[in-house]
């Protein structure tokens, strides 16, 4: 067994589970089902095709950054009578950071862990609107044990939150996982993706338990202190580029639904 890492970050994502209609929520991290979507994209797989490969993969996420939920608005125009559209509300997280985890069969994962490198579509956290900072892909693992894999994987939050931890040895992060239906400790969340296909997409439930695991913080200073430079003082905001390592790539909405 494989394990495929994959760095999530953003100025905006948005991962909605039971989002309908008029109010478009999003939970507190990514879904497998819209992860699911960036890969079935990066495959380039048509919305219509078979899901059972990518559905049986494990699941699960750390949040690294937990980011702020935002709220922003979409007009619209009904594409054939022209007629306006009810106003939508629209959620998101901001400069949140998230390291997910698929776990399979090694070619299969290897195959993802190509498709991810160079996508067939440009992949997309949640919405069409939301492009992701920088390369997906961490890299593939081995292992079957997802919370083993992302204990021993590095703090991937941004800099400038790091620092602000810097006078803790290690950070405490959220885990969800995958757990059995019974699991008593479990959340049922409607995630599990069985079609895309736009005329009748389909979610079943699956469950979801909340650990935590220690990693440890590379900014770490027992003093509490910054580092002298005037570097380390002031952190840059680095700029945001998402098409610079995906160039030239069609665009397609996002495959999960939400």
């Amino acid at each position: 067994m494989s394990v495929l890492i994959l760095r999530l970050a953003g100025p905006l994502q948005a991962w909605g589970s039971s989002a309908r209609f008029a109010r478009r929520t999003t939970e507190t991290a990514p879904t497998k089902s819209g992860v699911i979507g960036l890969l079935a994209a990066a495959l380039g797989r048509p919305r219509e095709a078979d899901l059972a490969d990518l559905a049986a993969l494990s699941f699960a996420v750390r949040i690294d950054q937990a980011g702020t939920r935002i709220r922003d608005f979409q007009t619209a125009h009904h594409a054939d009578t022209g007629k306006a559209m009810p106003v939508s509300e629209r959620f998101y997280l901001a400069d949140a950071v998230f390291v997910a985890a698929v776990a399979g069969e090694d070619a299969f994962v290897r195959g993802l862990c190509a498709a991810v490198r160079a996508p067939v579509h440009l992949p997309y956290l949640g919405r069409r609107s939301c492009p992701p900072q920088g390369p997906v892909d961490l890299g593939v693992r081995d292992g079957d044990d997802l919370a083993a894999v992302l204990r021993e994987e590095p703090w991937q939050a941004a800099a400038w939150h790091q620092e602000r931890q810097r006078n803790r040895p290690s950070v405490r992060l959220t885990l969800l996982a995958e757990a059995a239906p019974d699991d008593p400790r479990g959340t049922a969340l409607r995630d599990q993706p069985l079609s895309f296909a736009p005329t009748h997409r389909r979610y079943a439930l699956r469950t979801v338990v909340e650990t935590s695991v220690d990693v440890p913080n590379p900014r770490f200073r027992p003093d509490g202190r910054r580092h002298s430079t005037a570097a380390a003082r002031r952190v840059p905001v680095p700029r945001h580029t998402p098409e610079a390592h995906l160039t030239q790539l069609p665009l397609q909405p996002p495959l999960d639904g939400h």
